[in-house]
């Protein structure tokens, strides 16, 4: 596909709407009870979008998935931050992140957007991460081998250098510990927007491929009392990177952007149990091992 200049936006908010569509009702199947509420809402300086979220399903506590399409002016905070001239901007994109109800089932988070400026400078980023509670090693390697093969479509190099950022992008510094066993990002991807932007719908297309069979693997594991205190104490964590860390809920409140929407990543409960040091050996520690080391999970 031969993108126009001119067309560029339209194109990327017509691909992410349509995915948010195919996801959520990819979602709905493999869950089997519960249905997406759907939220139509406009944000006051320019834009709007759809969240689309359920609660409460056969295997999802909490998933949402949220398409926006927003426009404005730059504050000159964010375009600092951005590095970029404060200006008029459109931005368009789709974020999801699933909380499953089992601790066996591991969170996951993807997101992609595409970004552009009045003063000409456009790109587009994103990624996809797993954040597991107990680790299975099978699961992890093909979550990072579908990757793998949507990221080599567009470039042999992009998996290893994405792969890379993302373990240094979702780094809980003041934990000293990776938010989960990582996935790819990406950002900034300027010029070549016919070959970017395939990229960007390859991974599209792969999030499901990478996630269901995961789903499937784990959804009739047995867990009791334990397993869900320790599945609460990693939400907490999560939460902890979202707020603190996460530049795309730091954008989207300092840009007016709808609170509801922004903060759709939390999980519905989490905990903070002080001092919450795992059993030596325990699954737990593996875990936790394991993020305050990333690692290759696949070669070549």
């Amino acid at each position: 596909m031969i993108v126009a200049e001119g067309q560029l936006r339209d194109d990327a908010a017509e691909h992410f709407h349509e995915l948010q569509i195919r996801i959520c009702s990819a979602l709905a199947e493999i869950d089997g009870t519960g249905t997406f509420s759907t939220d139509e809402w406009t944000r006051p300086g320019g834009g709007g979008g759809i969240s689309r979220v359920l609660e409460n399903g056969g295997v999802f506590e909490k998933a949402g998935v949220n398409f926006s399409r927003v426009f404005g002016t730059l504050p000159e905070r964010i375009a600092q931050k951005l590095e970029v001239r404060p200006a008029g901007f459109f931005a368009t994109g789709i974020s999801l992140v699933l909380h499953p109800i089992s601790p066996m089932i591991p969170i996951v988070h993807a997101n992609l957007r595409y970004f552009e400026t009045d003063e000409g400078d456009a790109w587009f980023g994103g990624g996809t991460d797993l954040t597991p509670c107990y680790h299975f090693q099978e699961d992890t390697v093909h979550f990072h081998s579908t990757l793998k093969a949507a990221c080599d479509g567009a470039d042999p190099m992009f998996y290893s250098r994405f792969k890379k950022w993302c373990d240094e992008y979702f780094f809980i510094r003041h934990r000293g510990e990776t938010r989960g066993v990582g996935g790819i990002f990406f950002d900034y991807l300027r010029g070549e927007p016919e070959k970017h932007f395939g990229f960007v719908r390859s991974v599209g297309d792969a999030f499901l491929q990478a996630y269901l069979p995961i789903v499937q693997r784990r959804v009739g594991l047995k867990w009791g009392e334990k397993e869900k205190l320790w599945q609460l104490i990693r939400r907490g964590r999560y939460v902890e990177f979202n707020l603190v860390y996460d530049r795309g809920t730091a954008f989207g409140l300092e840009t007016d952007g709808r609170v509801e929407s922004i903060l759709m990543s939390l999980p519905p409960v989490a905990h903070w149990k002080y001092n919450a040091i795992p059993e030596a050996g325990s699954r737990e520690e593996e875990l936790l091992q394991i993020l305050r080391e990333p690692r290759e999970w696949i070669s070549g």
